[in-house]
């Protein structure tokens, strides 16, 4: 029998969830949830979906799922998340997986209290090349790591709609596109807990109450220090979403382009290891991320063990963009309790 799981959105992202469970073989969307009908329905009909619900407490009511994937407005997250894991269902909810720490540690509370599996879509985990430079720093291929950059950037190019209110999104560019760029820094650096934050941010190519342009420094606990770039409308980009570099006392690696850079000391060249990945990406994500993601969430229920990444990873990244808000206004690092 196939795991029933359940959309709540009706966007874009919610397509692309779909189209993973449809991909996993192993899965079936049996409900979608929103609040307008009209949208439901085109969107129930062109998944061939056959039961819609206005709220998600609706759909606890007279549906029967297995699994939500929580995939509307920011602001709806953590609502609907808590909703569904208090009544046991487990969830895969979207980044950024709330509007700020508090809401994010109100859902860990949630799923630990109810053992309902939480789990959130942070994509890039699932990428092929980020996993393989993930490889060579857990080998210790560079040595001891010292510092990184990272990219979450869209170049003459910004989102619409509910993205730039910061009443639904919790803000802007950063919390769209930075934490990609967080999350993948922090999975490639082995998950370290950061212990302080520098931000600036700003709203220099559009009409908005959001930021459309952010930079933070981390200091993590391992002694690592990330350089994490964002923005919408950006005029340059020096690297696509997720790209990521990490320097290390032997090396250099990096994905997007994906290879190494290791200093021979006797013959004082630098030898380049080039895995194969060094194609242009398309898109700035692909369907297989998804598709990978979608089949660890449904792992997860099967199994009834916890799927990666969870809460907790997703609670970290919260905090780091909490701490980065309160730095840029008042212009001073900002240290992370842990």
């Amino acid at each position: 029998m196939k795991i029933r799981l359940a959309i709540s959105g009706a966007g874009s992202i919610a397509n692309t969830h779909v189209l993973a469970i449809q991909n996993s073989g192993r899965a079936e969307v049996v409900a979608v949830v929103n609040h307008v009908s009209k949208t439901a329905e085109e969107f129930a009909w062109a998944h061939g979906v056959n039961c819609i619900y206005g709220t998600v407490e609706e759909l606890l009511t007279k549906g029967k799922i297995d699994g939500l994937v929580v995939a509307v407005p920011n602001s709806l997250h953590a609502p609907q998340a808590i909703t569904a894991l208090q009544a046991g269902i487990p969830v895969l909810v979207e980044k950024p997986m709330a509007i700020n720490a508090r809401e994010a540690e109100t859902m860990v509370e949630a799923s630990e209290k109810n053992k309902a599996m939480l789990m959130v879509g942070h994509c890039w985990r699932f990428d092929d090349e980020v996993n393989w430079l993930r490889e060579q720093v857990k080998k210790g291929i560079l040595g001891k790591i010292n510092r990184s950059t990272g990219y979450g950037v869209h170049m003459n190019w910004g989102p619409v709609g509910w993205f730039i209110n910061k009443k639904l999104a919790g803000g802007g560019a950063l919390v769209d596109m930075g934490i990609h760029a967080l999350d993948t820094t922090r999975y490639i650096l082995g998950d370290p807990e950061p212990v302080s934050v520098y931000a600036r941010t700003g709203t220099h190519y559009m009409k908005g109450d959001v930021e459309d342009t952010a930079i933070l420094m981390v200091n993590w606990d391992n002694g690592v220090v990330s350089y994490i770039e964002s923005g919408w409308w950006q005029p340059h980009m020096d690297g696509p979403e997720a790209a990521t570099r990490v320097f290390g006392k032997k090396g250099y690696g990096s994905v997007f382009p994906t290879q190494l850079e290791i200093l021979n000391r006797v013959t004082a060249e630098v030898e380049v290891t080039d895995p194969g990945y060094n194609k242009k990406r398309k898109e700035h994500f692909t369907q297989e991320m998804y598709d990978r993601q979608m089949f660890e969430f449904i792992r997860a229920i099967e199994t009834h063990k916890a799927g990666k990444p969870g809460g907790l990873e997703g609670l970290m990244n919260m905090k780091v963009l909490d701490a980065a808000y309160q730095s840029a206004q008042t212009g001073k690092s900002v240290n992370i309790k842990s």
